[in-house]
């Protein structure tokens, strides 16, 4: 029968006329699809930077991209979050104590970035190559434990299962429990938003575990290291910078995490397995 109740979109996308090639058959269909809308991040009236991300869990990422740049050291500097929904896009109006905002004049990026790019326009290499300070002892986690978090990643993720395009960012208990959960079309984005949920949570760092599905670029690492997160995973591949950052701020670095399998790349002691090998 065909199905007459009102389909149930998630947040963050919107419905579009295609046509689909399915075994050998051409046909119209509707289509979900993944938002994507340049943000404005504008700090006490001085613009910032303009990133393109998906228009939803706005608080979570101003606040998260404020703490994984290091524009402020804890939740409670970032004194207000006004968005503003304009034509053009969104502008994130957020207000900082002044100390904040003069160190940011200092550093002034002004990058209009590609897809959650956190790079694209840094004005000297210290900028884009911050070194995160060292992250603390964190937790022990078995095997068994890693490959459960990987099995419940899916039900967390309704934007990427209707429309197939979005990153996500999840946190899970030391146990393997999946606590928080956010998806963006740029993999930083979606760790932004994470940064953001878990600070606005008051979570415990210490006391979990970091997946995304996506590579581990230097980008990633810098921005959970800062964050104070002592254990990534990544379904994919890291790059030799991202290892080289990992190394040096004590985050233990899992990349090409896929079912059982999976490969520690800097700070194995945080894997049980590993650290016994290592003995």
């Amino acid at each position: 029968m065909p199905r007459t109740e009102p389909i149930s979109e998630p947040a963050g996308c919107v419905r579009r006329t295609v046509l689909r090639r399915h075994a050998g058959v051409i046909e119209s269909a509707d289509d979900a699809i993944a938002e994507e809308v340049p943000i404005a991040f504008v700090y006490n009236d001085e613009p910032h930077v303009v990133m393109m991300a998906t228009p939803y869990d706005l608080a979570d990422l101003a606040l998260g991209f404020s703490l994984s740049e290091a524009l402020i050291d804890a939740a409670d500097e970032l004194h207000g979050i006004d968005v503003h929904r304009l034509i053009e896009g969104i502008e994130l109006r957020l207000q900082v104590p002044p100390a904040r905002a003069e160190a940011m004049r200092r550093r002034r990026r002004n990058l209009a970035g590609r897809t959650g790019c956190g790079l694209c326009g840094a004005q000297v290499l210290e900028d884009a190559l911050r070194q995160p300070p060292r992250v603390g002892a964190g937790p022990r986690i078995d095997a068994r434990v890693l490959a459960g978090a990987l099995a419940k990643l899916h039900e967390g993720q309704p934007l990427n299962v209707a429309t197939g395009a979005t990153h996500a960012a999840a946190w899970f208990d030391a146990a393997g429990g999946l606590v928080l959960l956010r998806e963006d079309v740029g993999r930083h984005n979606a760790l932004d938003k994470l940064v953001g949920a878990l600070a606005r949570a008051g979570a415990d760092v210490n006391e979990g575990f970091l997946v995304v599905t996506s590579r581990a670029s230097y980008e990633m690492v810098q921005k959970a290291a800062t964050a104070g997160i002592t254990l990534l995973v990544a379904i994919s591949a890291p790059t030799a910078l991202a290892i080289q950052f990992a190394e040096q701020a004590g985050v233990t670095l899992v990349g090409f995490a896929r079912g059982d399998d999976h490969v520690v790349y800097a700070h194995p002691q945080r894997i049980a397995e590993m650290a016994q090998e290592q003995a």
